[in-house]
């Protein structure tokens, strides 16, 4: 029997039998979104008009129960709804339960979030964990294309979940719009709501804070850019499917955010909204992130105090390989930001990015700077590549992988004067494939 299949029957049969016409109200999640050290953001979808409200409580006191106010979810928003939790003390973990129409729907895995510690001028920075991936294909054969099914090994997810990750990121073809898809509103939320109905999906929605930009196959057809006519549609199915604080600016839209958590700070980039045409000719005016956004990115490396700055995007950013979809193609855009990085000496840059359908680490040396690194993690359940990236030197030995569906883990510790990053690649089948270690130190300029 399948993993995958085995985990869906586990999943079934430990549902509690309590409630079930409750149960089936709920179609997916909940999810948590977006943590700070006072609020936090959860969000849940049912399958019709229906109340939702948290009950939740800090594990260090469980007799002291809240609950939220009570949130519609209703049929314009596909019955999804965002709900706000404040009032919170930092540096907490709690536990919580969903309630549909005032009752209780229990789930058989842990449902938990957290407050961002109030570390700063008290103590070191913490510890903690961010897991991240990208392509996940959910197979629906009545309109997948006809041959084997793209999408396997579910139970990445699961393995994914066990590493109890504070943060999950999710770096872009999140989910894989159909050709059926793409020219409706109805199509683009019938595909969110069917991959979020995945049963393997819900332990890491449910008890990581989850984080998302997108890239093509979230976003519009293959390959699509600023010119797909339903892009400010995709922006608010986006907005609607996930809990990020923060899209874009007040001038200038799309999924871009920043956030930080620890002394770490991430930088999610829009690699579609505002992107030119691959085809276009390479003028000087081609650009994946568009004038304003590059702008924002280059401001906020700027005035960033972090320990780590970690910018993720849906394409590779520093392979110079002029193959696939990196941001070297747009040399604009990919001159502009290492030149900005390089004369203004920002230390503790680290890329994160996905498509590929291979993990692999890239590495850009200079003498006259730090080693420059872009952890690509894919693919989650896609179909995986068999391009070797072979003849690449950028590419540190080991780290490449196109034989399994696997994730990225990322791991910062230590005291406030020797952070380390950790990564760490891992398969479907719980096997750690390969790890590298960063001291924060090694990427200052000396």
């Amino acid at each position: 029997m399948k993993r995958s299949l085995l985990f869906s029957l586990v999943f079934l049969a430990t549902m509690p039998i309590a409630a079930p016409a409750q149960s089936s109200l709920l179609q997916s999640g909940p999810m948590v979104g977006y943590g700070q050290m006072t609020e936090v953001m959860l969000w849940v979808q049912t399958t019709k008009p229906a109340d939702v409200q948290f009950r939740y409580w800090n594990t260090a006191a469980p007799d002291k129960k809240l609950l939220s106010k009570k949130v519609p979810a209703s049929a314009d928003r596909a019955h999804v709804a965002h709900v706000l939790i404040d009032g919170l003390t930092p540096g907490n973990k709690y536990a919580y339960e969903l309630l549909i129409n005032g009752k209780v729907v229990p789930r058989p895995y842990a449902l938990r979030f957290q407050t961002q510690p109030l570390w700063q001028w008290r103590t070191d920075p913490p510890e903690f964990t961010v897991a991240f991936g990208s392509c996940l294909y959910i197979n629906e054969t009545e309109w997948d294309r006809p041959g084997k099914p793209y999408g396997s090994d579910y139970e990445v997810l699961t393995v994914l979940a066990s590493k109890q990750p504070d943060l999950m990121l999710w770096l872009g073809d999140n989910t894989y719009y159909r050709e059926v898809d793409w020219h409706t509103v109805a199509g683009l939320r019938h595909r969110w709501t069917h991959t979020r109905s995945t049963p393997e999906l819900q332990p890491i929605l449910g008890a990581a804070h989850n984080y998302a930009t997108w890239d093509d196959h979230d976003y519009g057809p293959n390959d699509a850019d600023r010119s797909y006519r339903l892009r400010t549609e995709a922006l608010e199915n986006h907005k609607l499917f996930w809990a990020n604080q923060t899209y874009g600016t007040d001038e200038t839209r799309g999924v871009f955010g920043r956030f930080e958590w620890g002394d770490v700070e991430f930088f999610l980039l829009d690699d579609r909204y505002h992107r030119s045409p691959n085809l276009s000719p390479n003028d000087g005016n081609k650009t994946m992130f568009g004038k304003e956004q590059l702008q924002w990115l280059l401001d906020g490396l700027s005035s960033s105090t972090a320990t780590f700055k970690v910018v993720a995007n849906g394409n590779q950013v520093l392979n110079p390989s002029t193959g696939g979809e990196t941001l070297f193609n747009y040399r604009r855009d990919y001159d502009a930001l290492l030149r900005y990085i390089k004369e203004n000496k920002i230390s503790g840059v680290v890329f994160l990015s996905g498509d590929r359908h291979l993990t692999e680490l890239v590495v850009l040396k200079d003498t006259a700077f730090y080693p420059l690194y872009d952890y690509t993690s894919s693919s989650l359940t896609a179909g995986l590549s068999s391009f070797k990236d072979a003849d690449n030197p950028h590419v540190v030995p080991g780290t490449l992988v196109n034989d399994a569906h696997n994730f990225g883990i990322l791991r910062f510790s230590g005291p406030r004067t020797d952070r380390v990053l950790t990564m760490e690649c891992w398969d479907h089948t719980g096997r750690l494939r390969w790890t590298h270690e960063v001291k924060a130190r090694e990427l200052r300029v000396k």
